[in-house]
């Protein structure tokens, strides 16, 4: 089974920055991604990236959040600056391989920022 480890999340105050990773035990050949949950809310796609670095993200972290993946450490990134409150959410990793492959999600991480 595959176990994603989640790291990076806190407290920061409205403006600050956040770096969140996580790490797969193996070699990753499909999408790494981020989802989030706000209280009462949907998750949502917060941004994914292949393996060759194509990314898509969602409209309301589009030149705030950064994705990014290093394939030898089996690894995804999220580089999160001006944060805002309404970012605020349990951000999840998910990995998923090719059409009728896998799909993993990491345990999800607190964001919480303040104003």
């Amino acid at each position: 089974q595959v176990q994603l480890v989640e790291s990076g999340g806190g407290l920061v105050q409205a403006g600050g920055s956040l770096r969140l990773s996580c790490a797969a035990p193996i070699s990753i050949f499909g999408i790494m991604g981020w989802y989030r949950q706000a209280p009462g809310k949907q998750r949502e796609l917060v941004a994914v990236i292949s393996r060759g670095g194509s990314t898509t993200y969602a409209d309301s972290v589009k030149g705030r959040f950064t994705i990014s993946r290093d394939n030898a450490k089996n690894t995804v990134y999220l580089q999160m600056n001006s944060l805002q409150p309404e970012d605020t959410a349990v951000y999840y990793c998910n990995v998923k391989g090719t059409a009728g492959g896998y799909d993993y999600w990491g345990q999800g991480t607190q964001v919480t920022v303040s104003s």
